[in-house]
């Protein structure tokens, strides 16, 4: 019979990395090398603070925090696929930051320096990351300037390795190369970004919705987007959508 705790020691313990490579997590990331970065501090409960809080969380003051730029060394292969990449010609400044956070690596790319950042990790044989797995958007209203954000997860069959990417733009200006010319996966992907976040892929083939119909208003997955809904009916009772409940804020 296996005992369950010991199960959760050994993998608290950290001896496995989520990508499945050959280096342990101990190896990958440095005890002591995280460093927080508060992002934004949120007050009260529910979106509510002040008087108009009913559920009397209305004093609550939470900091909302990510893991800062990361110091090399990273710790095992890390090091040499940052070293590569920044190697490439016309590279040497494409890196904002690097963090290295639960035994995995986030490059943050400039965006007019991604096109050049994909081709280089797809094509150079120390790194071939021939695949991109996902392409994904996040609104930040909070980051002045830098509120849309772009993620790609990108996967190396030749060296079993995976690192992620990271491109921000203003909501002003929301254009991000597209990277389709060099992974083709990213089609539809970038397709239901746009949809979603408005985040405008320059270059993609065809860039129109692909979940809300043509004429839709808005991207629905930005924070600043309105609730809107339909009264929901419960054994004879009505629920109103949410954009008419009562709000606290």
């Amino acid at each position: 019979m296996t005992d369950p705790k010991g199960d959760r020691d050994a993998r608290d313990a950290g001896t496995e990395t989520q990508d499945g490579s050959h280096e342990t997590r101990d190896e990958l990331v440095r005890a002591g090398t995280t460093q927080l970065e508060v992002v934004e501090i949120r007050e009260g409960a529910f979106g509510a603070h002040g008087t108009g809080d009913t559920s009397g969380f209305g004093g609550l003051t939470r900091p909302v925090v990510m893991p800062g730029a990361s110091q090399k060394p990273y710790g095992g292969w890390f090091d040499e696929v940052a070293e590569r990449l920044e190697a490439g010609t016309g590279l040497g400044d494409a890196i904002e930051k690097v963090v290295v956070d639960r035994g995995e690596i986030t490059f943050h790319i400039r965006r007019q320096l991604l096109l050049e950042a994909v081709t280089r990790l797809r094509n150079d044989p120390v790194l071939r990351f021939e695949f991109c797995s996902s392409v994904s958007g996040v609104h930040f209203p909070h980051e002045t300037g830098r509120e849309m954000h772009v993620a790609y997860h990108l996967l190396s069959m030749t060296h079993n390795r995976r690192i992620r990417l990271e491109v921000t733009a203003p909501e002003e200006d929301p254009h991000v190369p597209s990277v389709v010319s060099i992974y083709p996966t990213a089609d539809w992907q970038e397709r239901e970004t746009w949809d979603m976040f408005g985040i405008i892929f320059d270059g993609h083939p065809a860039l129109t919705r692909i979940l809300m119909p043509d004429d839709w208003p808005g991207h629905p997955q930005r924070k600043d987007y309105p609730l809107g809904g339909i009264p929901v009916e419960y054994k004879g009772g009505t629920v109103p959508p949410p954009d008419q409940r009562r709000s606290y804020s």
